[in-house]
């Protein structure tokens, strides 16, 4: 039995995030996500690199992050209502603000 990269991330951030990691056997695409979570609708991508202006982005948002507040990107795709608009945080963040303070994020 393997056990690639991919897997043992979507692992890890169900055990960091306080979930169950839904197998792939016998699941349709969309029929559920990769991370069973009471609160949160999981899917983790697991890649080589990310791209450079995502990076940028998510840097330049934590660099200007001053008083506590959580660097965040918000992704815009041209002439889509933004209440589809996509944000990117930092796992750390997202933890903070769903299951734990920065106190005690598990890792």
């Amino acid at each position: 039995m393997t056990n690639p990269a991919w897997k043992r991330t979507e692992r890890s951030i169900a055990t960091i995030i306080g979930g169950q990691r839904v197998p792939v056997t016998g699941r349709g695409r969309g029929d559920a996500p990769d991370i069973d979570h009471p609160r949160l609708a999981l899917e983790v991508k697991h890649r080589r690199t990310l791209p450079a202006w995502l990076l940028d982005a998510m840097n330049q948002a934590t660099t200007s992050s001053r008083d506590g507040r959580i660097p965040t990107v918000v992704l815009h795709r041209h002439g889509a209502r933004h209440a589809d608009d996509l944000c990117v945080l930092r796992l750390s963040d997202l933890v903070a603000l769903v299951i734990a303070t920065k106190d005690t994020v598990p890792y």
